[in-house]
């Protein structure tokens, strides 16, 4: 999972062009005409917004964008033609009219904070320039990987022209993602993934989102209306990622002081949607989309994420890791592992059911963890517990188990293997640090003679007394006797 490869992005973005004015100034009275504060006008400056914004972002990643859009034969437009043309990275393929009326956000600023949003468009039909601009994305498909429709609601995505747009994109091999303004997401049927935050997930469904398992509840009706995987952004909350058949995986909000939200959710749809151009999995995209929507609240105004960015910073965190909750696939660990290693970072290893955590498991991984820089936990199955432990276990399943110790501090990953045994876990992760409790020995620690061979550490921890899944297990029995 590298940023950098985002360079390789090759996107069509259709949807609802618009400018971003910012007018800066200070307040220092208050009006004596009305109980309002006095701006004492600054700087002016202007950005691209909507579909364009989402344009940007991919130029800022070092890929390519087609921009398809709507402006007005108008000095904004004017001004919004020549930000783009500023950008290397981006192809226009504007459709100007007269009759159309540029949409601009002008947002009045003092302090850092925001005063007043100023919203100019004419308010009328656009959906009979929906067949032009159908037409010009068309004809660039064969030049692009994926298709992002970035939809505000401003008309120019109509019924009739996204179902067109959406199965010629679909006829071409194309996926296509939606970041969506409708409150029917069967408007949207033909797109391989929604990008909703979490009102617009309620609003379409009619579903409470105050839970993950809420979100999930929602998400399977959303998924059954339009058709699409989902990918929810939650502000603060990170994001969650529905694929069908697999259980919600969740990724934290990056913790960082946020200056401004505006442009966020085109910074993660661009993110999201490049990392997917470039062969990234949807989790890998979404780690990815929510590091970048993390950087982008914390700059002023509507901002792009650099690859530089980006890079730099899940370096400094110590890799894309530290976002993820619950458990990720082999083949994303053996990728940080080799991220890992190229930072010269001391990899351990443990694994178990960890059916019930209790203080054994939490001393075992905070001894782990201290003996290492990053860790990485194998978790058997369910098929698995139930092999080597009886029918009746395990007591909680393996999405249950996993997202409990992915929550610990001590635990960097999470992998699940449904071998009776870790070995081709600890093959392919080769971990400089093998760690067990204390009722193994080192011959009889699967693993342990490989590590040694290859130069790691074989490290064993005393059991904590009294401590064990099974004796708490039948504790519980011999109280509802």
């Amino acid at each position: 999972m590298k940023p950098d490869e985002l360079t390789n992005a090759r996107v069509l973005v259709f949807g609802d062009v618009m400018l971003d004015e910012y007018v800066t100034g200070v307040v220092s009275r208050v009006s004596p005409e009305a109980p309002i504060p006095v701006l004492l006008r600054g700087e002016h400056h202007a950005s691209a917004g909507g579909a364009a914004n989402v344009a940007a972002n991919i130029n800022a990643l070092g890929g390519k964008a087609i921009l398809v859009g709507l402006i007005g034969e108008d000095a904004p437009g004017d001004e919004l033609e020549q930000i783009l043309a500023r950008a290397p990275g981006i192809e226009t393929r504007l459709v100007r009219d007269s009759h159309c009326r540029t949409t601009i956000k002008t947002r009045f600023l003092a302090g850092g904070q925001h005063l007043l949003r100023v919203d100019q468009e004419r308010q009328q039909s656009r959906h009979d320039y929906g067949v032009r601009l159908v037409a010009a994305a068309e004809a660039a498909l064969a030049n692009i990987d994926i298709v992002i429709v970035s939809d505000y609601g401003k008309g120019i995505v109509s019924a009739q022209a996204f179902a067109a747009l959406a199965a010629a994109a679909r006829a071409a091999g194309k996926i296509v993602i939606v970041d969506p303004k409708q409150s029917d997401f069967s408007f949207y049927r033909g797109a391989h993934y929604l990008t909703p935050n979490l009102k617009e997930l309620a609003q379409a469904t009619g579903h409470s989102v105050a839970s993950d398992d809420a979100i999930a509840a929602a998400c399977r009706a959303a998924a059954d209306t339009s058709g699409a995987n989902l990918l929810v952004t939650r502000s603060e909350r990170g994001m969650s990622l529905a694929l069908p058949g697999e259980p919600l995986r969740h990724v934290r909000a990056s913790a960082r002081e946020v200056f401004d939200v505006s442009g966020a959710g085109d910074t993660a749809v661009a993110t999201f949607g490049a990392a997917l151009a470039t062969g990234h999995s949807p989790e890998q995209a979404m780690i990815l989309a929510n590091a970048a929507a993390g950087l982008s609240v914390a700059k002023r105004g509507t901002a792009v994420v650099t690859a530089r960015e980006l890079s730099d910073y899940l370096a400094a965190a110590g890799g894309p890791h530290e976002a993820t909750l619950g458990p990720m696939p082999l083949d994303q660990a053996v990728e940080l592992r080799r991220l890992w290693r190229e930072r010269g970072l001391r990899v351990g290893f443990t694994n178990g059911c960890f059916d019930i955590l209790h203080p054994g498991h939490v001393k075992l991984l905070a001894e782990a963890a201290a003996r290492c820089d990053r860790l990485i936990v194998g978790l058997n199955s369910d098929r698995s517990v139930r092999a080597l432990k009886g029918a009746s276990r395990p007591v909680n399943n393996s999405e249950a188990r996993g997202a409990v110790l992915a929550a610990l501090r001590s635990v960097d990953a999470v992998v699940v293997f449904d071998e009776d045994t870790p070995s081709q876990v600890i093959d392919r992760l080769k971990p400089d640090l093998l760690v067990k409790g204390g009722d193994y020995t080192k011959d009889t620690i699967v693993g342990a003679r490989e590590v040694e061979l290859y130069g790691g550490e074989v490290m064993i921890v005393p059991l904590v007394a009294g401590h064990s899944t099974t004796a708490i297990l039948a504790h519980r029995k011999e109280a509802a006797q």
